[in-house]
């Protein structure tokens, strides 16, 4: 949600960045959120009149009764009954053009960063650098899930009668590196600073619609029936959440956390789920990363917040590549987007494996989450984040990039501790 201030003053600016984005069934949103705008203040400004009047009014009665002046009292009463019957229908006219406002202002995206490439999907996103060298082995990398079968490490088949597709039991071996990798993450993360979390799973309705764009919601969050909650689809909606109403010190930014938690998706949309495989599912895991920052650092932070992802694979030995996302791929909350994919050697090409965002102070706007300044003034906060790891997808990339001729998966050092000392999986 961008500032209403902005629309005022310079509409074509916010026209120009829908256009960029390929959204121009929302032009004339722009046009009537300025209207109703404008009918707003002028609703609000007559509401403080009569409130004024009203007190006036009061005041005067007060000393009517004072001086015995019961009939001129009585006569000002009725004026200031009249005057609440109108104060009371400027009043709900005033709340019916604020929540029109919002709604609107809800889906008009948020302004991209100047630096952001123009395009109108996924297909158009831009490789920005390369690290480590891709390879493809001698022998046939199989399907990631016949390497997991092989290994004793997959029950995608009772998954689908417990549960439907796009679940899995993870088993043995597999299911360790699977924890091993996500206690590994953590550790990553605390070694570079952050704060540990384990945030709540379920979170209320105006957190959901604090956290993310109604498109975003439609596709992928799970509603709890009969209450207002929903299953997270990453622990950042939680986090993010924590900060709510909150008025933050200035001297205790940068927030810099990283909270596991498993992650809940509809997956609504073109892709849909694979019936066979572990890479678009209903339920998944996830270390992330999140930062609440002053406006004036969120930049560095986001480079900073993408190379912790791309150091992180680079110490397992996987290649990946980092690419920006072009303006008609960006959620409509985000400012600037990075998308980290690991190497495939089975299909020899790059797939998405993390995902870093700068959302500028859109999710603060919307949840009230400001900082308190050194001089006591108060301002908005922007909020980032980015994904560690969230296997099992990263168990894609990491079991192609790690397979032996004879199906045996080698351990890499970093994750031997967690895995008992084991450097291999036969």
């Amino acid at each position: 949600m961008i500032d209403m201030k902005l629309i005022r003053t310079n509409p074509e600016l916010v026209k120009e960045n829908i256009k960029k984005k390929f959204q121009d069934e929302k032009l004339p949103l722009v046009d009537e959120v300025v209207e109703l705008d404008k009918q707003y203040r002028e609703t609000k400004v007559k509401s403080d009149a009569l409130r004024n009047q009203r007190k006036t009014i009061s005041k005067a009665i007060g000393g009517l009764m004072a001086k015995g002046q019961k009939e001129e009292a009585e006569a000002r009463k009725a004026e200031v009954a009249e005057l609440a019957k109108e104060l009371s229908e400027s009043e709900a006219m005033e709340n019916d053009l604020e929540a029109r406002i919002r709604k609107i202002m809800l889906v008009i995206p948020n302004i991209i960063d100047d630096t952001v490439p123009i395009g109108r999907d996924d297909s158009e996103n831009v490789e920005v650098e390369r690290f480590g060298d891709p390879f493809v082995p001698e022998f046939e990398v199989p399907y990631h899930v016949d390497i997991m079968e092989k290994l004793h490490g997959i029950d995608i088949d009772s998954a689908r009668k417990t549960s439907g597709n796009g679940f899995y039991y993870l088993c043995g071996d597999i299911a360790r590196l699977h924890s091993a990798i996500l206690s590994y993450a953590r550790d990553f993360m605390i070694d570079r600073g952050f704060t540990y979390f384990i945030p709540p799973y379920m979170i209320r309705s105006d957190v959901v619609t604090g956290v993310m764009s109604f498109a975003e919601m439609e596709g992928m969050m799970y509603k709890i029936e009969g209450e207002d909650l929903y299953l997270i689809g990453t622990s950042e909606h939680s986090m993010i959440g924590r900060f709510i109403d909150t008025i933050l010190p200035e001297e205790s930014l940068p927030q810099t956390l990283t909270s596991y938690s498993p992650c809940f998706r509809k997956e609504v949309g073109a892709h849909g789920i694979e019936e066979r495989g572990v890479y678009r599912i209903h339920q998944f895991e996830k270390q992330e990363m999140i930062v609440v920052c002053k406006p004036e650092d969120s930049k560095a932070w986001f480079v900073k917040l993408y190379q912790n992802t791309v150091d992180f694979f680079r110490s397992l030995d996987i290649p990946v590549r980092t690419l920006e996302c072009c303006s008609g791929d960006l959620a409509d909350l985000k400012v600037k987007s990075i998308d980290v994919e690991a190497w495939s050697p089975r299909q020899k090409k790059y797939f998405e494996v993390g995902s870093c965002s700068n959302l500028g102070d859109a999710q603060a706007r919307r949840l009230g989450i400001r900082v308190k300044g050194v001089d006591g003034e108060k301002y908005l906060a922007h909020t980032l984040n980015n994904t560690v790891v969230a296997p099992p997808r990263m168990l894609i990339a990491f079991l192609e990039n790690n397979l032996n001729a004879d199906g045996s998966v080698r351990i890499p050092e970093p994750l031997r501790m967690y895995m008992g000392g084991k450097d291999i999986i036969r």
